[in-house]
């Protein structure tokens, strides 16, 4: 209960979640929001306040910032990162900037500073397309995607650090989260916000493909899990469901949440990804988080998208999320 633990990108959806799971435990935070002029602080600020949390604001581009923030630090959980795949499109530098050099600062700093424990957020988009299911930590690596390339990158660097300087690090790799606050480019969120304003006509994209869908908490405790558990040492480990569905089954499961049946889908052109880039199937093996830490998800699909729902409609947050737009 001593540990102080710093987590990066913890103004964000599943950061704002894994800082309020770890303060639920008596941990001490060091919570760092990206640095903006409106000392906005993120998801964060739906944190009560709390005497174990510390908010910091800055940026892991900056390798010097990263060294004082890492400063009494046990613990470092980084999930600051660019994820949006639509915009790595566009700026694929930006992507290399914050998600590879991001990583690289925080891995120095903490060789620097000595014995701070790394967890690195990797994600399924390094994977592509599933060439064998159910997807292990030994499936080849596919860039399809800038951003996917970009955590490519990301996990060679801190693994590096791991066989170079014998740096404590450990690669957790989620597979689609999915929960309260995410942000509005991913699928959940478009789906129940256009559901929510009334239209009877939703635009989406391309509805084909799979994927291993891990309710936001359950993520989270995957995260403990790897940290709590020295047996997780310079290993790449999935948090996931062991199981895929069709992106058109979760809009016919959340038109069933939300009584929203005669709902149309229409196909948004400017949604569909480049042929080549669109990840066709995701379903991830969970035997080794389970084999080295006992974890297993606690939340079925089903009941983690009527809690998702339930929060999207509640106290006016649909404002947040301008239904009527498509962000990249």
């Amino acid at each position: 209960m001593n540990t102080r633990i710093l987590v990066t990108g913890a103004d964000g959806f599943i950061g704002s979640h894994l800082t309020e799971m770890l303060l639920s435990n008596g941990f001490f935070v060091r919570a760092l929001s990206y640095y903006n002029s409106f000392n906005s602080w993120g998801w964060l600020e739906e944190i009560p306040a709390n005497h174990n949390l510390e908010i910091v604001t800055g940026d892991v581009r900056d390798p010097h910032f990263c060294r004082v923030i890492c400063r009494d630090i046990d613990v470092v959980f980084n999930l600051a990162a660019l994820i949006a795949i639509p915009y790595s499109y566009e700026a694929p530098d930006s992507y290399v900037d914050t998600n590879v050099k991001g990583i690289l600062n925080i891995c120095q700093a903490a060789k620097e500073l000595g014995e701070i424990r790394v967890i690195h957020t990797s994600t399924s988009e390094v994977y592509g397309t599933a060439q064998y299911v159910p997807i292990n930590e030994k499936h080849p690596k596919q860039p399809q995607s800038p951003y996917s390339a970009s955590k490519i990158g990301a996990d060679a660097i801190a693994m590096s650090f791991y066989y170079s300087f014998g740096l404590p690090v450990t690669i957790a790799r989620p597979f689609n989260t999915f929960g309260p606050r995410q942000s509005a480019r991913a699928i959940i969120p478009t789906i129940i916000a256009q559901i929510a304003t009334g239209s009877k006509k939703i635009m989406l994209g391309d509805l084909t493909p799979t994927r291993d869908l891990n309710f936001v908490i359950d993520t989270c405790e995957g995260f403990l899990a790897i940290a709590n558990n020295k047996n997780t040492l310079g290993k790449e480990i999935n948090i996931s469901s062991n199981y895929e569905i069709s992106m058109k089954d979760v809009v016919d499961i959340i038109k069933r949440v939300m009584n929203a049946e005669d709902v149309q889908i229409v196909t948004d052109q400017q949604r569909i990804r480049p042929e080549n880039s669109e990840v066709k199937r995701l379903w991830g093996d969970n035997s080794l988080i389970r084999e080295l830490t006992g974890f297993k998800p606690k939340y079925s699909l089903e009941e983690g998208l009527r809690i998702t729902c339930e929060w999207f409609l509640m106290n006016n947050r649909l404002d947040k999320y301008k239904a009527d737009i498509y962000n990249i």
